[in-house]
């Protein structure tokens, strides 16, 4: 509990220093690196820890699929929602105000990283069970690779409208995923190990969901060369920042 509990706390306090230091004057910019960090952490990660398990191929892309559907559904309940709320309430507001309140991404990115801190306290649970050693290496790692990936999700959080420290509040209590997942691999390692790639699966969807989906069709607004090579290089940094700490620090 206190490995997951301080690695929570630790990375993201880390990358709410980095984020809203230099990079939240320019979070626009910083978009594109979030859906480098996103991408690469589910496709390059997550993913691939998943399907490299014991678990049904074939029930891992259906959990794919759902998980996708499942993340589109609740974006269309949320604006359907949304615009119930705004439109026609007989107040007025700002022109583009539903777009400008437009945090169904930021609400997502929640979502998707508190199944992903879920399972990195079954994780950090399974290695403190085989080894205290192991187990210490396993929270650095963590730690470690949890750092871009949360300043990644401050980056959509601060891009949805919300202030800094409601963003890190919720980030915060997002940590606590992985103290409830810690206690869950603790008590019930023998019969829930096997759901491991499964909630990775779900935490992705959500990941590639809120980039590919809400995330890449705010950069092509920005169709121009000067801005759109800004953007692969940002892309192209996050992708490597997540390669250099999953190869340094991944432990099996």
């Amino acid at each position: 509990m206190l490995a997951t509990l301080l690695g929570g706390v630790i990375s993201i306090s880390a990358a709410a220093f980095l984020s809203y230091g230099f990079l939240s004057r320019i979070v626009e910019r910083m978009v594109s690196l979030s859906v480098g960090i996103l991408l690469s952490t589910s496709l390059l990660h997550a993913l691939p820890e998943a399907f490299e398990s014991e678990a049904n191929i074939h029930a891992l892309f259906a959990t794919l699929l759902a998980g996708l559907l499942g993340f589109f559904l609740l974006e269309k309940f949320a604006i359907l929602r949304h615009s119930h709320h705004y439109e026609g309430d007989g107040h007025d507001h700002e022109h583009g105000h539903d777009a400008h309140e437009a945090g169904q991404s930021g609400w997502m990115i929640l979502v998707g990283d508190g199944l992903h801190n879920f399972t990195d306290g079954i994780l950090i649970a399974a290695a403190f069970l085989a080894d205290f050693k192991l187990g210490v290496i396993t929270t650095l790692a963590i730690t470690a690779h949890e750092i871009p990936q949360e300043i990644g999700d401050f980056i959509v959080l601060l891009n949805a409208g919300l202030s800094k420290a409601r963003a890190y509040a919720y980030n915060l209590i997002c940590s606590l995923m992985a103290v409830l997942g810690g206690l869950v691999g603790y008590y019930a390692l023998g019969s829930g190990m096997h759901l491991i790639p499964y909630v990775l699966v779900l935490a992705s969807s959500g990941f590639i969901y809120i980039a590919v989906s809400d995330l890449m069709p705010q950069m092509q607004r920005r169709a121009t060369l000067r801005e759109s090579v800004p953007q692969f290089v940002l892309i192209a940094v996050g992708v490597g920042i997540v390669l250099l700490l999953t190869h340094r620090f991944h432990t099996h």
